[in-house]
């Protein structure tokens, strides 16, 4: 039982809420569409379409997004605003917005 209880402090502690600004990208291309172009959001939104997963480029690290389907098409290749729980190097979106 103690070791259960340890194990869930563990995870608990491992998992984090905060808030990221960066683009919305997908996992074949990654870092590279973090622009906000024309050109970016068009190859993304191709991509998602032929079957990427959307992720999150923030400071040009790609995070992966653990409910991608929380991410709208029309945010595709923009620049967001996630709110949500991070955890290893993969977010859990509670929140997600245009950025100003």
């Amino acid at each position: 039982m103690k070791k259960v209880a340890l194990l869930t402090m563990l995870v608990a502690a491992a998992a984090f809420a905060g808030e990221w600004t960066g683009y919305i990208s997908e996992t074949k291309c990654g870092a590279k569409h973090a622009d906000g172009s024309d050109a970016s959001i068009k190859c993304v939104n191709g991509c998602i379409k032929g079957g990427a997963t959307a992720v999150l480029v923030v400071d040009g690290k790609v995070v992966s997004i653990h409910n991608s389907d929380a991410v709208p098409a029309s945010l595709y290749g923009k620049k967001v605003t996630v709110s949500g729980e991070m955890s290893g190097d993969a977010v859990h979106v509670a929140k997600i917005e245009a950025a100003k």
